[in-house]
């Protein structure tokens, strides 16, 4: 597709990069195989994946609204975001377990622990921009503060209810009991205080995303064309990268690694609201997150089968 700005081609690119860790992880979590060396690679390849995708992502963001580009101006905004990404993590990690400490003592139940949860999110996606960041670097960098830990001064209404039915056991057995239900809910981790927050909002994104897509650019032949090329490019840039685990399975490390999903599209929904892809770009870019997101569980699950 020649003719297209500079940045619409790093968008594209940088729409590449990201792995979906959440559809790799399934695969391998259905058929009883997270513990392989193999699996442990991809998990934690696709979390610095996406670490520097973000990266990626705040610097061309930079790049196009700033509308000039220079070798100092790049590092600046790479700088930017590492920086943000290192001191976020530590400063969070510092005032986190206090901030949790002064919620509680406002409310200790279940609606103040989805407050502060959702709160950390914004605010760090709030300073993110303010910076000069794409926001979602920001929410990324909450996601990584946000510990189980840091809501042990809350209480929960099934933990007291445990608690409560336990109390009538000997006064042997009740300690160790209480140790265990206090320890089951502390360890509780934050997805799953958002996921009912999750069944409601990521639905509206993939609309939001699919509303976004015209239908005829998206079936013309030569965005098809071009779109199965990028496809193949997404697949073989992700199994190439499996060549370098030495002797373990490169095949199942690298299409480990192929499927985009959402981080995908949220760099192609960025880059449209910037103005920067357009319809044609924005079709390749989906057409090829389907295709990595569809074929590459079946092929994971024929490769372990076969293996085992």
């Amino acid at each position: 597709m020649p003719g297209l700005s500079s940045n619409a081609y790093l968008f594209l690119g940088a729409a590449l990069t990201a792995t979906s860790v959440g559809i790799t992880a399934r695969v391998f979590k259905g058929l009883g195989k997270l513990q392989l060396p193999e699996a442990q690679i991809v998990l934690g390849a696709a979390v610095i994946d996406d670490v520097m995708g973000l990266i990626i992502l705040a610097v061309i963001s930079a790049m196009v609204t700033a509308g000039a580009i220079s070798i100092g101006m790049v590092s600046w905004i790479a700088g930017k975001a590492i920086l943000f990404l290192i001191g976020g993590i530590i400063l969070g990690q510092l005032f986190a377990p206090k901030i949790g400490k002064l919620f509680s003592k406002i409310h200790t139940g279940v609606a103040m622990k989805f407050t502060l949860a959702v709160s950390f999110g914004l605010v760090f996606a709030f300073l993110a921009q303010k910076i000069g960041l794409a926001p979602i670097v920001g929410a990324f960098v909450a996601g990584l503060v946000l510990d189980p830990v840091h809501f042990r001064f809350f209480k929960n209404s099934h933990m007291v209810e445990e608690i409560k039915e336990v109390a009538e056991n000997t006064e042997k057995t009740l300690k160790s009991k209480l140790d265990l239900i206090i320890k089951k809910y502390s360890d509780k981790h934050i997805e799953d205080l958002l996921e009912p927050l999750a069944h409601f909002v990521v639905p509206i994104f993939f609309v939001l995303t699919g509303m976004g897509v015209k239908l005829n650019v998206m079936f013309d032949i030569k965005i098809l064309s071009v779109a199965l090329a990028i496809t193949a490019v997404a697949f073989i840039g992700k199994y190439v990268s499996g060549m370098v685990v030495g002797k373990m399975r490169k095949s199942l490390v690298g299409f480990g690694m192929v499927p985009r999903g959402e981080v995908g599209l949220i760099f192609a929904s960025i880059g449209k609201g910037l103005g920067v892809v357009s319809d044609e770009v924005f079709s390749i870019i989906v057409i090829m997150v389907i295709f990595t997101t569809l074929l590459t569980p079946p092929i994971l699950t024929f490769l372990l089968k076969k293996d085992k």
